[in-house]
């Protein structure tokens, strides 16, 4: 029961809302009563950290199935930009914004944790980048790293609305490709926005 809990919670607070899900809105999209809900919750905000602990590792996850069906850096990339498009598409108000409003503790704590996740997965992409031809031999690997995890999360955590968030983080994936490709990089890129953008 405390998994189902989870999932719920976890689906209602990507879709609505950290803030404007109740442990009521649970109980009642469960069937249960919230008597259930606080006999594996005390409050609202350890189901919101567990929540937050069972959406990373779900994306985390699909992120993995997707670098294993190698796919070109650039591809890779869109289609991590395309996976997280999907899962927040019912989103208006951003929930990473809402979190950070509103559970600024627990802000800081998925934070953390998504430090080593997104670094290692960034630094990764660009190294197959850098051997595949798509972008320049003599990037700071490190740093371009920093840079566009620091530009993503930086969005996520300060714009409010989803559909705005993932309009600027299409844009940062281009500034962050173009500061790196090669010519055959540009013209791998030029192709998926062009995809990307008539979908």
């Amino acid at each position: 029961m405390k998994e189902k809990i989870i999932t719920k919670a976890s689906e209602m607070f990507l879709k609505l809302g950290f803030k404007s899900i109740t442990m009521d809105d649970i109980a009642g999209e469960m069937c249960i009563s919230k008597k259930t809900i606080y006999k594996y919750f005390c409050n609202k905000e350890l189901l919101i950290e567990e929540s937050t602990t069972a959406i990373h590792k779900q994306i985390h996850q699909i992120i993995d199935r997707i670098i294993a069906q190698n796919y070109n850096a650039i591809a890779e990339n869109f289609e991590i930009r395309k996976m997280f498009k999907e899962m927040f598409q019912s989103s208006d108000d951003s929930p990473i914004y809402q979190l950070k409003k509103h559970y600024p503790e627990i802000y800081e704590k998925v934070m953390t944790r998504e430090i080593n996740e997104c670094n290692t997965t960034f630094e990764q992409n660009i190294k197959k980048g850098i051997e595949q031809g798509f972008y320049r031999e003599n990037i700071n690997i490190e740093s371009y790293t920093r840079f566009y995890y620091y530009l993503i999360f930086s969005i996520k955590g300060c714009t409010s609305s989803e559909k705005e968030a993932q309009k600027i983080e299409l844009e940062i994936l281009e500034y962050h490709t173009r500061a790196m490709a090669t010519p055959s990089g540009i013209i791998e890129l030029e192709k998926h926005l062009l995809n990307y953008t008539t979908k």
